[in-house]
């Protein structure tokens, strides 16, 4: 392969000041180079610009692999929705530039109040959004608390003689246990949470817990009998509650 008839200039240039990860060696065998650069440009696409963290279309994604693995296993998952209190007033009072420092102190807070297992995503303007699979009920508010204590003490130095302060407001949803949702509703769920916190006076967490959804049992083993080999326990007690339940139709 005879890498000089691409024109590789303008990706290398595009990596050299966006790339998080090592830039491919001119010194490389030609193969290896313009893998190299396909890595990171793939990488780039998936990285929102400004903060570094990843952008609406990554999140997209790895909601919806994780709403299937919801449906499968069961685990709980829980989506948080994150907006900066007052952002315009931000920008506003100190300029544009103030806001893109306050946007990537906030980013750079919130990828260090989260596992490796977890996803933080820039998901419009002052919006960010975070994935935490396998996340107990009894922990996501203790976990959003935290975010929202640990951007409440920053203090952003937007010029030499001026810091500013930030606050969040969080919506939080589960999704639903069992049941494939969609990447809509279970954003309109924790939006819904986001729009409460704000309108509550903002600075807070609200969180929606799973919900019950009520299904038959003839209807959890149309849909989930083929995810596991044999019947699931409680398909079986759904079924035992079903035909006593018809039973005592009968014997009444």
């Amino acid at each position: 392969m005879d890498i000089s008839h691409l024109r590789l200039g303008d990706a290398r240039a595009l990596l050299e000041h966006g790339a998080t990860g090592a830039l491919p060696s001119p010194e490389a065998s030609p193969t290896a180079y313009v893998q190299g650069v396909i890595d990171g440009l793939c990488e780039l696409s998936l990285r929102d610009p400004l903060t570094g963290l990843a952008n609406r279309r990554h999140f997209r994604s790895v909601l919806e692999r994780e709403i299937d693995g919801v449906a499968r296993s069961g685990e709980p998952a829980l989506l948080l929705m994150l907006d900066i209190d007052h952002f315009k007033a931000i920008n506003d009072t100190h300029g544009h530039l103030a806001g893109d420092m306050v946007l990537q102190a906030v980013a750079k807070c919130l990828a260090g109040c989260i596992r490796p297992m977890d996803t933080v995503a820039r998901y419009g303007g002052e919006e960010f959004a975070v994935v935490l699979p396998n996340c107990l009920v009894g922990v996501g508010q203790a976990v959003a608390e935290r975010i929202r204590q640990t951007v409440e003490s920053l203090t952003i130095k937007v010029s030499p003689l001026v810091s500013v302060k930030a606050t969040i407001s969080i919506g939080g949803a589960y999704a639903p246990e069992w049941v494939r949702s969609t990447a809509a509703l279970w954003i309109e769920r924790a939006d819904s949470m986001l729009y409460r916190a704000k309108s509550e006076g903002r600075n807070r967490v609200c969180i929606d817990h799973q919900q019950v959804i009520a299904v038959s049992a003839e209807e959890k083993s149309l849909l989930f009998g083929h995810l596991s080999i044999g019947e699931p326990a409680w398909i079986e007690r759904a079924g035992n509650e079903s035909a006593n339940g018809g039973m005592q139709g009968v014997q009444s």
